[in-house]
């Protein structure tokens, strides 16, 4: 099976089984979603999603953000992972949204990346979720994903994976085909004991057919 082949079966197989796929970080606007992505990292949605509430109701805007030291901050974060450096970001990141965007969020991938605590990936997460950019993050589960389905071949980083994914994809699925492969990497083709046995894509998954006995 060709790679070109793999593409239009994932396609055709996500767009039945998964129809709708959306983020599973609660947010209600622009700097929320910013906050929630830049929490996540290496952390996982539904601790992010348990730590925003209290925390987006005392700082609801990139001003009031601004204004809050890193202590108070570190306060509503403490059990995200890493939330010093966390903390750290989130107020330098208000403060620089404040100075030089008027308090709003960028629609500038490149511009969202000089953001403190804003790579690629987050960037790329905001431009696709926000504004259906044709991009393609990547993070843990897409990258494993695709390297074990065959969409990436020999991508040793995440950047390699986003530009095989980028060609391999049509650009106009890019937004939900993002989704498709965090959620499949979260629910089905997980890091230890992939359930293969509820996978519909075995039969084009490299990683099934490699190790059948």
């Amino acid at each position: 099976m060709t790679t070109k082949e793999r593409f239009k079966r994932c396609v055709e197989y996500f767009s039945e089984a998964m129809p709708v796929a959306e983020s599973e970080l609660d947010y209600s606007n622009p700097f929320e979603l910013l906050v929630a992505v830049v929490l996540s990292a290496q952390c996982t949605d539904k601790r992010v999603n348990i730590t925003t509430p209290a925390l987006f109701s005392a700082y609801p805007t990139a001003e009031a953000m601004a204004e809050a030291s890193e202590e108070d901050i570190y306060r509503y974060i403490r059990s995200i992972s890493y939330p010093n450096n966390k903390a750290k970001h989130l107020v330098a990141l208000a403060k620089k949204l404040v100075a030089e965007y008027g308090g709003e969020v960028p629609t500038d991938l490149d511009a969202l990346q000089t953001l403190p605590g804003v790579g690629r990936k987050t960037a790329n997460v905001l431009g696709a979720v926000l504004w259906g950019k044709e991009v393609m993050p990547v993070d843990t589960h897409v990258f494993r994903v695709a390297a074990r389905i065959g969409l990436s071949r020999n991508a040793r980083t995440p950047l390699a994976t986003e530009r095989q994914l980028e060609a391999g994809f049509p650009s106009e699925l890019l937004p939900i085909a993002h989704h498709w492969l965090i959620l499949h990497g979260r629910y089905t083709c997980i890091a230890r004991k992939p359930k293969c046995d509820k996978c519909g894509l075995t039969e084009i998954c490299k990683y099934f057919n490699s190790n059948k006995l």
